[in-house]
């Protein structure tokens, strides 16, 4: 009997190996056959029955099926799920549990059971809970798709929904921390300065809260500024390896959504002790540094003080009184100086950077006004104004006297990171602009002194398709304990220590500089296993802001996809599907399907790797381009915009 399984095994084996087979990703269609892509790009058909073993996201090994010309795959062997973990809305019908995941491309319905902690919880329709799938068909001695309920997230009528949700989504902590309510300032060994006269002010927006940095600006009989940038001090309070240092270490940054912030640091410490709030005595790390009258910096000098602000100021007031706008004035003769020599550092400063370092173009911020309930009232544009561009001018030369510091005198710190092109996409890229008619030396793209002059001479062109499609061989900013450049600055190396209430990377950039003003030998560098952390956890963040962002989106424009409201449009992508676009009135991104481009999809030609649309055989449309297009759907099961072009 086992020398019969032993050859019944055998020749399962022999079969298998001379079976052709595939590999790749499962992608799901609403007409219930799908396709399963591999690494390679190719595809191939998975008919309807064999779709019902799989889901949306699924790797899969899978027997490939030729006939004649006709390629199909049965999925066999399942490598990973694409539903590890996932949130799901709940169907209770009779007392029997059932999930269906919150994805666009997943509409199964999921026999589910409760995790042992939540048994005797009632649920009801529409409730949202984190599951993970248990049961997989592809799965040995499975048989059907089974799901648990690992933990409630919101109930079907909470207003919070969308902020919950979100968070729950990325795995992103729900509330502030709490670590006590007892901070008393830590005795460290600093010497602190008492600027508690210098007449420091902060500019922020009218909600903020956790205001981290203040300036005092004074100009030089020589010419030029000198200008002292006060840090808030959490490291004063916080001792490293405490209890909030470390949910501070796990958190790593704020999270900011529309209508909601969900802390770094306890709110006590975030919105009170550490706020640099008007008239209140502070400790601060400070940085006074010299700028010549051209921009370019000069000496810098870091030392702990205490300070207190002397104005609380917004950015908008600020910006209207130094345009000659509106009835605000500052609130006193030294306030309204500095501001007027800020503006002037500010000018120059960003001059000496578009000439010598890079200047990013300036683009609108959207932001949501709520009411209490999380209603969205409206949307407002909020330009790069003169005030804004004060505090980031000041912040980054700040900045980057932090990295010059850490690199000279630590070795190591928390760097911001980023390379245009990595090595890998560099070819890429380089063919790219050759087709352009761009002919360019692989160091243009990949030191720092050629890709800038390279970047200028792209923005020269004002080619919006062109810098669209050259994004997508650039990679992202990630954090190093090592210094690098940033080439999107411009600048041979970056370290911030402006925001330690909301990044944890500024808190241990504060406790290097405290070090080396102590004479103290620096600690070890930060570990791999720390900086990517930082960097997944700002990714995870900025796609919880996107996410938010876009329920709220279709909650506001609802109305206007009722009544096919046409808005001015940006191409921001093409794919083989159609292309996405931002409407500038509001920020809000919508999809516009190849066949609602034309009546005759056969006529619609999507050439997605150039980023251009041909219909009836003339270009339309490229990235880029700004076009007219009417909301015909929001969508709120997928939290998506569907629009189609205006003539």
């Amino acid at each position: 009997m086992l020398q019969n399984n032993a050859l019944l095994a055998q020749l399962k084996q022999q079969i298998r190996d001379t079976t052709p087979r595939v590999t790749g990703v499962i992608k799901a269609t609403e007409k219930g056959f799908g396709f399963l892509e591999t690494d390679d790009g190719e595809s191939f058909f998975v008919p309807p029955p064999a779709m019902k073993q799989v889901l949306h996201g699924d790797r899969v090994e899978a027997v490939l099926h030729e006939e004649g010309e006709r390629k199909s795959v049965e999925p066999d062997t399942l490598i990973e799920t694409s539903m590890g973990r996932f949130i799901a809305r709940v169907q209770n019908r009779e007392g029997k549990l059932a999930v269906v995941p919150d994805h666009p491309s997943v509409r199964n319905v999921l026999k589910a059971r409760l995790k042992r902690n939540l048994e005797g919880q009632e649920f009801s329709d529409g409730d949202w809970v984190v599951a993970r799938l248990v049961r997989h068909p592809l799965k040995p001695d499975d048989r059907a798709f089974f799901a648990q309920i690992d933990e409630l997230v919101a109930r079907v009528d909470n207003p919070a929904v969308p902020w919950r949700v979100t968070l729950a989504r990325h795995a992103l902590e729900q509330d502030c921390p709490d670590a006590g309510a007892d901070w008393p300032l830590r005795d460290e060994g600093l010497t602190r300065e008492d600027l508690t006269e210098v007449p420091f002010f902060t500019i922020d927006g009218e909600k903020t809260r956790d205001m981290d940095d203040a300036l005092s600006i004074t100009a030089r009989e020589q010419g030029g500024w000198t200008l002292s940038v006060a840090i808030a001090d959490p490291t004063a309070y916080v001792e490293e390896g405490h209890a909030a240092d470390l949910e501070a270490r796990t958190r790593a940054f704020t999270v900011y959504l529309p209508g909601q912030n969900v802390t770094m640091l306890p709110e006590q410490l975030a919105d009170d002790l550490c706020s640099l709030h008007e008239n209140q005595q502070r400790p601060v790390l400070a940085c006074q540094l010299d700028i010549n009258a051209d921009g370019s910096l000069g000496d810098y000098r870091f030392f702990a003080a205490t300070m207190c602000s002397h104005a609380r100021l917004v950015y908008d007031q600020v910006s209207d009184w130094l345009e000659g706008n509106g009835d605000w004035t500052p609130s006193s003769d030294s306030i309204g100086t500095q501001l007027k020599a800020l503006r002037d550092l500010t000018e120059a400063r960003s001059g000496w950077r578009a000439e010598h370092a890079l200047v990013f173009k300036d683009r609108p911020d959207y932001v949501f006004d709520l009411d209490e309930a999380g209603n969205i009232q409206g949307v407002r544009i909020e330009e790069r104004r003169i005030a804004n561009r004060m505090i980031e001018e000041s912040m980054i030369a700040a900045n980057a006297c932090c990295a010059d510091l850490l690199a000279q005198h630590v070795g190591h710190g928390i760097f911001n990171v980023h390379r245009a092109f990595e090595e890998d996409k560099a070819e890429a890229a380089q063919n790219f602009l050759a087709t352009q008619q761009i002919e360019v030396e692989r160091e243009a793209l990949t030191e720092l002194n050629r890709y800038k002059e390279l970047k200028r001479a792209l923005e020269s062109r004002d080619d919006a398709w062109l810098d669209a499609r050259l994004r997508k061989f650039q990679g992202f900013t990630s954090m190093s304990a090592q210094p690098g450049p940033h080439f999107g600055l411009g600048l041979p190396a970056y370290a911030t220590w402006t925001s330690p209430i909301r990044k944890y990377g500024d808190m241990v950039n504060h406790r290097l500089i405290k070090r080396v003003l102590k004479g103290e030998q620096a600690p070890p560098e930060a570990t791999l296993q720390l900086t990517e952390q930082l960097t997944e956890r700002r990714r995870l963040n900025r796609m919880a802001e996107r996410d938010v962002k876009d329920w709220l989106y279709v909650r506001y424009l609802t109305p206007a996809a009722r009544s096919g409201d046409v808005f001015e449009a940006e191409i921001i992508a093409i794919n083989r599907g159609g292309m996405r676009v931002r409407l500038t009135a509001n920020g809000a991104t919508a999809f516009v399907p190849a066949p609602l481009m034309h009546s005759d999809r056969t006529k619609v030609v999507v050439d997605d790797k150039e980023g251009r649309i041909q219909i009836e055989s003339e270009e339309r449309y490229k990235l880029g381009d700004v076009i007219r297009v009417a909301l015909t759907e929001a969508r709120e099961e997928t939290r998506s915009l569907v629009a189609r072009p205006e003539a």
